[in-house]
């Protein structure tokens, strides 16, 4: 095990972060390495930045994979290695990584829902209201 990635994992110990999230950043770190064939303390800002665009533009990976992954930089990078927060990350986290794209629900499950109560009065809470013949 290399020196850098014990120093990583005795971080996230200290942190309490949760095993599974070792498992997590340590596989991210491992395919970064990978990736350039290098260490990652030897990679630069922009590299780091590039290799977050392939996870998104060219693997079209999900959503919260490309957030993990910013996120296990970001602790390697800044905990880890200790390196000012203006050093790495100085370019904005791309869009699809400040947050969640929210949906809307699908137009053929409004059919499905409940119509509103008319008068509050008349039910009860935890009751259905009840329709009587007439």
């Amino acid at each position: 095990m290399s020196e850098l990635r014990t120093l990583m994992i005795r971080d996230m110990a200290l942190r309490g972060l949760y095993p599974r999230t070792h498992e997590a950043y340590n596989d991210t770190v491992v395919k970064l390495a990978k990736y350039y064939k290098r260490s990652p303390d030897q990679l630069s800002n922009d590299e780091v930045q590039a290799y977050l665009a392939h996870l998104i533009q060219e693997r079209k990976l999900a959503w919260s994979t490309c957030s993990q992954a910013a996120h296990a930089f970001r602790f390697l990078y800044h905990v880890t290695l200790a390196h000012p927060r203006t050093d790495v990350w100085a370019r904005s986290t791309p869009r699809t990584l400040r947050g969640r794209p929210r949906r809307r629900p699908p137009c053929a499950l409004l059919p499905l829902l409940p119509p509103p109560v008319s008068n509050p009065s008349q039910s009860r809470r935890g009751t259905l209201p009840l329709k009587t013949a007439a």
